[in-house]
């Protein structure tokens, strides 16, 4: 219920107002049954306007630290991921993760549709990266079809550590559905998970006109985090202290 009352009255209308949103391809969403959007992830922000513009409720697997922050802030990210129907994910073991892609299938088994960022992370710096199996195997034990998504500019709208957005127009392309259904019967199959997943990335990336970086984006935002910190000064041997 809070999710339809953000949606069109407390938070959709406004967000339709200023930001306007562009979207091509709207005809590939499907009206009915399950189906899995899978988009690049460049903003915050594209939780938020990806679902603006689709008909139907998109549940999302939300990073577990939406729902564990501590204080004030920790307790409003909490009541609307919550209220909002996101799944909390634990990117960081592999048993809650499951847990996670399990109650993702259920939705799909009712019919309903699932939003997924493949790269399992936001872009540090725009580019596109390589993709997480999850979406695989969500694939292909739910035998969904997959709509690729591309944002175009969520990362001007919002970079990354900023807090106010830019207003400027989103811009979003929906691509035609993609079907695995040869694939049936495989899931267990490691080298079939790797090849559907970069078949949904190319498609990704083919519509979102990003740089593909053969390299998980958790790893790349760790270098960049690296070669962020200050170098430590050290004191030539035999120099005065």
């Amino acid at each position: 219920m809070f999710y339809w009352l953000c949606k069109y009255v407390l938070l959709g209308p406004l967000l339709r107002l200023v930001f306007r949103p562009d979207v091509e391809g709207r005809e590939h969403l499907p009206e009915t049954g399950a189906a899995i959007l899978a988009s690049n992830h460049l903003s915050f922000v594209d939780s938020l306007f990806l679902p603006l513009v689709v008909s139907r409720k998109v549940t999302f697997p939300a990073k577990a630290e939406y729902f564990t922050s501590p204080g004030i802030k920790g307790f409003m990210m909490r009541l609307f991921f919550t209220a909002a129907g996101q799944l909390p994910i634990d990117r960081g073991s592999g048993s809650a993760a499951k847990a996670t892609l399990d109650a993702l299938k259920g939705l799909l088994k009712d019919g309903d549709l699932v939003g997924i960022y493949p790269e399992g992370t936001r872009s540090p710096d725009g580019r596109l990266y390589r993709g997480k199996t999850g979406v695989a195997r969500l694939v292909l034990e739910s035998g969904a079809p997959v709509v690729p998504c591309a944002l175009l500019n969520t990362n001007q709208i919002q970079p990354l550590g900023k807090r106010m957005p830019r207003i400027m127009r989103v811009r979003i392309r929906i691509g035609k559905p993609l079907d695995f259904s040869r694939y049936a019967g495989m899931e267990s199959d490691r080298m079939v998970a790797r090849s559907v997943t970069d078949e949904i990335m190319y498609e990704i990336m083919r519509m979102s006109g990003q740089t593909y970086v053969d390299m998980y984006g958790s790893k790349a935002k760790a270098m960049l985090e690296k070669q962020a910190q200050p170098v430590e000064e050290k004191t030539p041997v035999g120099a005065p202290a």
